[in-house]
């Protein structure tokens, strides 16, 4: 485990503008282990949709001033997969044909962690017990294949006494995919019907993810379809355990 120091916390602009009440649970969680958890009031988009959206220029602008606020600090944490992935791998490409801020950027990488990585594979974090509830978990394609996380919060799930059900083929994606909603939406559509009919499959109360992109798109389809399964950060649960 690091030294008790600070940690920065990017919020990510999705916590930021549709879920603070995640930000206030991850802030919890790195309280409850020591953290003097830091929020850069300067902070912004980490640059990921214009990336996406083939727009480097814009990108590295605000790249650049991410770089710059968060450089200072040896732990920079996010609960988001897909935004931690876009610094930890894309920051240092995006400045191919610059030699300073890709050095920046390839030192700030290493300082760049996904909320349950860094609290597994970083911290030891052991979380306490809270009341058992059946969920099951949607692996979302950035944090898993950019970051490898799968284990690192059913992990700490179960520790904290919750019983994973895991659906047929957690791993595929739910049809998100940023902007592949938006341009493909009936093949979008498709993919996350699927992705629901697996999980409610499992019978379990809560359907648990790691991104906001993925959990506001299945909590959207669930509300339309008039359903009662309940979806969740994990950070959220893991926040409400006792301690």
């Amino acid at each position: 485990m690091p030294d008790k120091k600070d940690v920065a916390f990017f919020v990510t602009c999705l916590i930021d503008n549709l879920r603070p009440e995640i930000g206030f649970s991850v802030v919890t969680l790195l309280e409850k282990n020591g953290f003097n958890v830091v929020v850069p009031e300067a902070q912004s988009c980490c640059g990921q949709p214009n990336y996406n959206g083939g727009d480097p220029l814009n990108a590295r602008k605000i790249a650049r001033h991410f770089i710059d606020i968060f450089m200072p600090y040896d732990y920079i944490v996010a609960a988001s997969g897909s935004c931690a992935g876009m610094v930890i791998h894309h920051y240092p490409t995006l400045f191919a044909n610059d030699p300073e801020y890709q050095q920046k950027a390839t030192i700030l990488a290493k300082k760049v962690f996904e909320l349950s990585c860094f609290l597994t594979d970083v911290v030891g974090f052991e979380p306490a017990k809270t009341k058992h509830s059946k969920i099951t978990f949607h692996d979302a394609c950035a944090g898993l294949r950019e970051l490898g996380v799968k284990q690192q919060p059913r992990k700490l799930l179960k520790q904290a006494g919750y019983e994973i059900a895991e659906m047929n083929e957690a791993e595929a994606c739910c049809g998100f995919g940023g902007t592949f909603c938006v341009k493909y939406p009936e093949i979008s559509t498709r993919m996350l019907d699927k992705k629901i009919i697996n999980a409610a499959a499992t019978g379990a109360e809560i359907l648990v993810t790691g991104d906001l992109g993925c959990m506001l798109n299945l909590e959207g389809r669930l509300n339309r379809q008039g359903s009662d399964l309940r979806v969740c950060h994990f950070a959220e649960l893991l926040a409400d355990a006792d301690y």
